[in-house]
């Protein structure tokens, strides 16, 4: 039987879902989103321009096309409670209700629910609600924090003393920030790795680890941005980690899924590999945003099938991966993330691409081309034996179709960047 797949969102990550859903054998795709993505316009036989948070209008969107299925993208539509809305529909939402999706959308929740239910992992926190009070206990607290708003600010809001900004320049980010309520957390040391699991009726399935880069420029520079790139290798860990490291972790979404057993969708969990083991920096509720584009290219495993043994109560099918590594990098406007310039030209399709995967992602479609908006423009994915050749298949794509008006953080991927990583973590662990 065949399944009418609604996708909300428009974004990259969107795009690398939509391409799941067109390869599957039993999927037709509908999408909804606030801009027109011209990579998922071109997959779903109808595409339809809302508010990702605009609930009534995404129902009536979904009837109208007869959705049997719908996968939500990103964190908004979950915190303006989407999936609630199409569930209360009789359409299947695989994407959490907006109080499972707490875990990502409140960070005080998310602290205080890793507490309550002894979820291994958690660092130390504290939770204020008030700029003043932030600022005395980052005075007086012994060592360095990680200093978050407790909402969404979409990967652009954590500043990190020690690391990103001095003990000073926290204290005045608390007392001068737009936001009100802040979670400080001890600052944890060693390299970062997401996991994405595939969760539904108390089960789950995980996906291969995958390094996000946050930073904006080259040697993990400057401010944080939504996401630079990302890498992953052909097993299910990293170089810089060992199969027991990657267990550890899944140990925690076990005891997330174990306290949640309503959870449904994509959760994510970000970690830090510490001297100590994997420790959480956040959990998020949806695909990442590149990590999808490493993850989704690599699944052999049909997702409408997943997302129907989801929806009827069935046992989830054990996924397959194939063996390959996936090197992915974005491209973004001149100037992002502090002041990017709109308005270049993008010259790179999926024709030109060559052995590379293009994913669209904030782009305005003229009659007369793709041009970029003020957000991360597109990602480049390569997939190969190793990471070395994946990411010489996006370098090359880059390379035959030019950047103009672009940048790209090149470093990641790249021999001496895992190097790094590498020496980083045996110096973190004393060997």
């Amino acid at each position: 039987m065949s399944e009418t797949v609604l996708l909300v969102g428009g974004g990259g990550r969107e795009h690398a879902i939509a391409r799941a859903v067109a390869d599957a054998k039993h999927g037709e795709l509908y999408a909804c989103a606030s801009n027109r993505n011209p990579g998922i316009e071109s997959l779903a036989s109808g595409y339809e321009q809302l508010e990702e948070t605009d609930d009534e209008a995404i129902v009536a969107y979904a009837q109208s096309v007869g959705a049997t299925l719908a996968v939500i993208g990103p964190e908004s539509a979950l915190n303006a409670g989407v999936a609630d809305a199409l569930d209360a529909a009789d359409i299947y939402a695989f994407g959490p209700k907006k109080a499972q999706a707490r875990l990502e959308t409140d960070k005080a929740f998310q602290r205080e629910f890793m507490d309550r239910e002894n979820i291994p992992g958690c660092p130390d926190f504290a939770i204020f609600e008030d700029g003043e009070a932030a600022a005395e206990y980052i005075k007086t607290y012994d060592g360095d924090l990680a200093i978050k708003p407790r909402g969404l600010t979409g990967g652009k809001g954590v500043r990190v003393i020690g690391d990103q900004i001095t003990e000073q320049e926290g204290i005045e980010y608390v007392l001068e920030s737009e936001y009100e309520s802040f979670v400080l957390e001890e600052r944890l040391i060693g390299e970062e790795f997401t996991i994405q699991a595939f969760v539904a009726n108390g089960e789950y399935r995980t996906a291969p680890a995958v390094q996000d880069h946050k930073r904006a420029y080259e040697g993990d520079t400057g401010p944080n941005t939504g996401g630079m790139g990302s890498y992953s290798d052909a097993t299910f860990a990293l170089p810089f980690m060992s199969e027991g490291d990657y267990d550890e972790a899944v140990k925690i979404i076990d005891a997330v899924v174990e306290a949640l057993p309503e959870y449904n969708g994509i959760l994510y969990g970000q970690f830090m590999l510490t001297k100590d083991g994997p420790k959480v920096v956040e959990f998020n509720a949806r695909f990442g945003d590149p990590e999808a584009m490493n993850t989704l290219p690599v699944l052999q495993t049909d997702f409408v099938e997943l997302l129907r043994a989801a929806r009827d109560g069935e046992k989830l099918p054990e996924l397959a991966f194939s063996e390959q590594a996936t090197v992915c990098k974005y491209a973004v406007p001149e100037g992002y993330p502090t002041d990017p310039v709109a308005g270049a030209k993008i010259t790179i399709d999926a024709e030109s691409a060559g052995d590379a995967s293009l994913f669209y992602a904030s782009v305005d479609a003229k009659d007369d081309g793709i041009y970029t908006t003020t957000s991360r423009s597109f990602a480049v994915v390569g997939v190969a034996e190793t990471i070395r050749e994946a990411e010489s298949i996006v370098e090359n794509a880059f390379e035959r179709t030019g950047t103009d008006g672009l940048r790209v953080r090149h470093d990641i991927g790249t021999d001496e960047l895992l190097e790094k990583r590498i020496a980083h973590m045996n110096e973190i662990r004393g060997r």
